[in-house]
Order: structure tokens, then sequence, then C-alpha cells
């Protein structure tokens, strides 16, 4: 396997995997968003994660944008929706898959 085709395969994944646990917490809570953000940071344990994915969303948003600005990378605002939509396990390899599909070359 490829590294172009792992990439889509993880962002595949990261695409599924977390709205499994989303769509539980839904059929559990409702579509209701004050629940979802008090279970988000429900623990200390639980805030540090959420923290961490909300400040690893940040930088990735920040490498994207600067490197679509050094002419080196695709269109970010595309992964930037996904990472809001779907969410970084999603966008970030997908985001490289892209990257793997511009430059036409295959690393491994």
């Amino acid at each position: 396997m490829g590294k172009k085709q792992l990439y889509l395969l993880l962002a595949i994944a990261g695409a599924v995997i977390p709205y499994y646990f989303f769509f539980l917490h839904v059929a559990d809570q409702g579509f209701d968003l004050s629940a979802f953000v008090r279970a988000v940071f429900a623990t200390h344990a639980a805030s540090g994660f959420t923290i961490d994915l909300l400040i690893s969303s940040l930088v990735f948003w920040v490498a994207i944008v600067a490197r679509k600005n050094a002419g080196r990378g695709p269109t970010p605002w595309v992964f930037i929706a996904l990472n809001l939509l779907v969410g970084l396990s999603c966008a970030l390899p997908a985001y490289l898959y892209a990257v793997e599909a511009k430059s036409g070359r295959q690393t491994w």
C-alpha cells in the first residue's frame, strides 16, 4: 500500500470512527449542543483532550494556509471546513492525501 492510499484509508477511518461515537451521544442525549459541550469538558481529562484537539486544529490551519501562501499546498479552505464539520482525524490525512496527489510522485 502506498502513502497516498494509506492517507485515504486514514481519512475515511478518521471520519467514520469519531462519528460513531457522536451518533451514540446524540442517541443518548439528543441533538443538544450545550449537552455536547458539557460532555467534552465533563472532566479534567476530557478537557485536556478537547483543548489539545482545538490547539492541534489551529496549528493545522496555520500550517496549511502558510504552505498555500508559499505556493506549496492545495487550497486550505476545503480542509479547514472538513476539520470543522468532520474533525482533525479526517482533515489531516485528507490534506496529506491531496499533497501527495498534487505532487504526483510516490515516495514509498
